[in-house]
């Protein structure tokens, strides 16, 4: 979207400038900022609402609690958050970018899922605001040149990768089944995933599934046509947890395995508790594990806990992670989109969720994946791949 010059926004709102200066204490925030220097502005963008909102919440609150501390220790400039609801859905992002722009904060953290993604940074890119993702891994993303944009997770080709392999080498399975929700981001994975496994020697069978639908019968008579030892899905957890349910329900019993778009409670919620019981989640993140060799995690953790009266989930140690970087880049001068992004170019820090250093791409270097296990109706981090063999 081709931005609004100031001086044009200026003369438009002349006859209301009074109102203005009355409402916000201040007039035109130009690069995220205000003239009298109290504040910047940051920006997330991604679910709030919608089938997945989970995901998309446990990063914006990741990023509140980041914000809160910082803004505690009475910083010279002051930090303020703007949520953009995408509901997780790439047709209705775009809306919500073009007034993210017009807002003109110094960064953004999101989108969240790798769909929105492609929808909306081209336009960040156009308007030169540095964006950080905490969440969204289709590989094609770091494919198309962009300067602003980055992640702090690793793609779907690790992860569709590390899958296969403990699939064929923990679990030792000989026949796979795949079911993807065609989604931008599961069908990444997905290929990825049956690239991987042919290498090792299986030819999986396959099927898609509408995230929306709620009845499954079909992929479900494929799958027991199948036999196979396990059902591995591409997508995230409101269709997962539907389609676990169904697998079990209609006699499936082979070992369930997804990824990170599922790691949530709301697949076990979905599926039921003795229907997910072993199921088996990857994810490039281990901030649930409350023993993890940094003593920021457990005090991370207990923050969270206290903040928002709820056990902190997936990708919320990430966006507070990405939230912290930018904070840092502030306190360090750069009160500006360009210098800001200039900064993260800089970035080597330990990060609650994992060591974050970006590559000239905007990716992580870092591609760690870990392992969850259901076990009694929640969520348990196990960590390598080979303690999931059970």
């Amino acid at each position: 979207m081709k931005r609004v010059p100031p001086v044009m926004r200026l003369l438009a709102v002349a006859g209301a400038a009074s109102l203005v200066l009355t409402a916000c204490g201040g007039s035109d925030d130009k690069d995220g900022g205000s003239p009298s220097g109290g504040e910047l502005k940051l920006a997330f963008i991604g679910a709030q609402t919608g089938p997945n909102a989970q995901l998309g919440i446990n990063i914006s609150n990741g990023v509140e609690l980041a914000i809160a501390q910082y803004n505690a220790t009475n910083p010279a400039k002051k930090v303020t958050l703007a949520k953009y609801d995408t509901k997780g859905d790439p047709a209705a992002a775009p809306a919500q970018a073009d007034t993210l722009i017009e807002a003109e904060p110094i960064g953004i953290i999101g989108p969240a899922f790798s769909g929105e993604s492609k929808a909306v940074v081209p336009k960040f890119e156009e308007a030169k605001i540095p964006s950080i993702s905490p969440s969204a891994t289709s590989t094609k993303l770091a494919a198309n040149g962009w300067k602003y944009w980055h992640r702090v997770i690793t793609n779907d080709d690790s992860q569709g990768a590390e899958d296969a392999k403990a699939i064929l080498t923990q679990l030792k399975a000989k026949s796979v089944f795949l079911v993807d929700d065609n989604e931008e981001y599961s069908i990444g994975l997905a290929g990825k995933f049956v690239e991987a496994i042919k290498a090792g020697g299986v030819t999986p069978g396959t099927d898609k599934i509408d995230p929306n639908a709620n009845d499954y019968s079909s992929t479900i008579n494929k799958i027991k046509a199948a036999k196979p030892d396990v059902v591995f899905f591409a997508g995230y957890y409101a269709a997962g947890g539907k389609l676990l349910k169904q697998m079990r329900d209609g006699g499936v019993t082979a070992k369930f395995f997804s990824d990170d778009g599922a790691l949530d409670q709301g697949l076990i919620d979905a599926a039921g508790a003795k229907q997910a019981e072993g199921a088996i989640i990857s994810c490039a993140c281990q901030s649930v594990n409350p023993t993890a060799d940094n003593p920021a995690v457990g005090k991370f953790i207990t923050d969270y806990k206290a903040k928002f009266n709820a056990d902190q989930g997936t990708y919320s140690a990430e966006g507070f992670d990405v939230a912290n970087i930018y904070l840092e880049g502030i306190k360090a001068g750069n009160d500006t989109p360009e210098k800001l992004n200039e900064y993260l170019k800089t970035v080597n820090v330990k990060g609650i969720s994992k060591p974050i250093k970006f590559t000239e791409t905007g990716e992580i270097e870092d591609k760690s994946i870990f392992y969850f296990l259901v076990k009694s109706g929640k969520l348990e981090f196990v960590g390598a791949a080979d303690k999931i063999a059970s």
